[in-house]
């Protein structure tokens, strides 16, 4: 066997070695000292410690969620957050009918520089917001700026819709939109505000730093109920006659609170830029007129209250009254002497003159300042009218102030001065805000008691049996009067273009409400034979509002045999149609000078309630004689006639 040897003298020789182990670097780090002992130790504790107060937190939310939702009944009163307060206030009717409100909406914005096709952006924004037109979107969209309003308040469908165009640079902002649950049926009261919620008419405008706070609801005076009914009847006297507007009011005279307030034609108080002018007029507080007879209840009040007459005397009505260029008389007149109630009733222009010249100027201003018809109406609104009166109050401005003409005022005016007269003598400023109890104003004493208890009488009789027939509305003892102006046409006064009033309160034996209606220029119709005045046009429309709306203020019906509708003036008139009441001439019965104090003043005191001076026996009246009435036979008041 041969062995073969490595006798190769310089080659090395290798050994096998172990593998070395694998050194952490971490464990070459030396031992922490004591003090990083202590730090690491207080870190941990620290750690712990707040995961145990994160594991006590979560179960106590936890029993709190399982009380709530296994035990609602004993958890009631807990509630979700509540929602942000709205920019603007709420507004309520009296019965809490919202009639105003703020919703959030979204508004769309752009910034231009992010919007790469102007034209294209805006072909788009057309098609899904069609109020939006091309030309101009574009224009916006070219603009060198990085904020433009494209459009305000959008509404949840069309929000979605410019969503889904995924256009770059389109954003939406969100704010709030004044909407009217009720849209034009309180228009003119509650007004209306701008995009940004600044009050611009009505109550938006007269309590906007009020509803701006949004504190809380701000509750009108206004009832929902009676202004809707009082819109309807208007609306239909309108149609009817074919007049070109129309306003109403119902006021509490016990309260100087505004149930209804409305003025025609109105508007959409969401759209008023749509509105043409004449509807955004407010013919109710803000318009002027010549208000007619209905002036005749004020001149009767003065008369009585001052002393001038009383129930018993009266004035001749025979011939017209020519009075420098001016000629005064009677719409289908008696033409004979007439009373108190007489003149009243049928409406006697010349009859009321006669007995505004015996009290005189300064009796009649002083009687017109204190009904306040020669002041602003004092009612919650911007949209206020001046009252317009002769500055120099001649003898022939008396006359005619007596029934109606030479004096605007607005129908506010009157509302308050009519509630005065019927109310016991107390005036009463209008409000738009319901009053409790302890805010009731007491009111400033105007009239006599006893002389609001004869006017009563008088309005009463008006619509028993004088021009204010249609007025009636059986068991709810309506009592008003008729008036029918001529609307000034620059300096003189037109035929054609007439204003049809009529003003009324009710329950005549205890008022509790007054109602004022015009109707501006009405066309006669078939069926009313061709007349357009007050009785035909403005009287049903009380009649009919009275109706419906006296069983909504729980107004029991008196039937016509109680007591309490019985009126003791019916027995001195005959009725406005009958042949009685045309009977002619009889003699002049003058009435006594007005009675004055020490310093030669009127005294503005009420004569006690005269014997019925007048009887009705079937057809026929009996006219009182110069003995009877206590006066001595003239030839009336002496007039300058030329």
């Amino acid at each position: 066997m041969i062995r073969l040897r490595n006798n190769t003298p310089n080659q090395p020789s290798y050994k096998a070695q172990r593998a070395q182990p694998v050194i952490n670097p971490i464990a070459l780090q030396p031992e922490p000292d004591g003090v990083q002992r202590r730090a690491l130790e207080v870190s941990h504790s620290r750690l712990m410690l707040g995961l145990g107060l994160f594991a006590v937190a979560f179960v106590v939310i936890a029993a709190r969620l399982a009380m709530v939702t296994l035990m609602p009944g004993e958890h009631e009163t807990l509630r979700v957050a509540a929602a942000p307060t709205a920019d603007r206030a709420d507004i309520l009717d009296r019965n809490g009918v919202v009639l105003a409100t703020s919703l959030t909406t979204a508004s769309l914005y752009a910034n231009p520089h992010q919007i790469r096709e102007p034209d294209a952006v805006a072909a788009q924004l057309a098609q899904v917001l069609p109020d939006m037109p091309q030309e101009p979107t574009s224009a916006k969209l070219s603009a060198d700026k990085t904020f433009i309003w494209l459009k305000r308040n959008l509404t949840p469908k069309q929000q979605q819709a410019v969503n889904r165009l995924g256009i770059p640079g389109l954003y939406f902002q969100y704010e709030t939109k004044r909407v009217y649950p009720q849209g034009n049926l309180t228009a003119h009261v509650v007004g209306f505000s701008d995009v940004d919620s600044r009050g611009l008419a009505g109550v938006e405008r007269s309590f906007d730093d009020v509803l701006a706070g949004g504190q809380r609801p701000l509750q009108l005076s206004i009832d929902v109920r009676v202004q809707h009914i009082l819109h309807e009847e208007i609306s239909r006297a309108i149609a009817d006659f074919t007049a070109i507007g129309g306003a109403g009011m119902v006021m509490d005279i016990q309260t100087g609170e505004m149930l209804a307030l409305v003025s025609l034609p109105d508007f959409d108080p969401a759209r008023p830029g749509e509105a043409s002018d004449d509807a955004r007029f407010n013919r109710a507080t803000l318009g002027t007129y010549e208000m007619g007879s209905t002036f005749k209840l004020f001149n009767a009040a003065i008369g009585l209250d001052s002393g001038t007459t009383t129930l018993a005397g009266g004035y001749d009505a025979t011939h017209a009254i020519k009075i420098g260029r001016f000629t005064i008389d009677d719409f289908h007149g008696k033409h004979r002497w007439l009373s108190i109630p007489e003149i009243i009733t049928y409406s006697s222009n010349i009859g009321s003159a006669k007995l505004a010249d015996a009290f005189g100027a300064e009796v009649q201003k002083t009687y017109m300042q204190r009904l306040g018809l020669l002041t602003k109406s004092s009612i919650e609104l911007a949209e206020v009218g001046i009252p317009q009166y002769p500055k120099n109050w001649r003898r022939v401005n008396t006359m005619t102030i007596s029934y109606g003409h030479g004096i605007s005022v607005a129908p506010i005016q009157v509302a308050s001065a009519l509630g005065a007269i019927a109310n016991g003598g107390i005036l009463r400023q209008p409000t738009l805000l319901k009053r409790a109890a302890h805010e009731i104003e007491t009111g400033t004493r105007v009239i006599a008691e006893q002389t609001s208890a004869q006017l009563r009488q008088l309005m009463r009789l008006v619509v028993q049996v004088g021009t204010g027939k249609k007025a009636n509305a059986p068991g709810y003892l309506v009592g008003g009067k008729t008036g029918t102006a001529e609307k000034q046409v620059g300096k003189g006064y037109s035929e054609n273009s007439r204003m049809a009033l009529f003003v009324a309160a009710f329950p005549m034996n205890d008022p509790r409400y007054a109602v004022v209606v015009l109707v501006d220029e009405p066309k006669p119709n078939a069926h009313s034979y061709g007349y357009a005045t007050a009785g035909w046009v403005a009287a049903p429309v009380v009649g009919a509002l009275v109706q419906r709306m006296a069983p909504l203020m729980g107004i029991s019906p008196i039937p016509d045999e109680s007591p309490l509708a019985q009126n003791p003036l019916v027995a001195m008139v005959a009725d406005y149609d009958s042949a009685a009441s045309k009977k002619a001439k009889s003699k002049v019965i003058p009435v006594a000078a007005p009675l004055v104090d020490s310093n030669g003043d009127p005294i503005m005191k009420a004569k006690p309630f005269a014997a019925t001076p007048v009887s009705a026996t079937g057809n026929d009246l009996t006219t009182p004689t110069a003995a009877e009435s206590g006066a001595a036979e003239s030839e009336g008041i002496p007039l300058a006639v030329e």
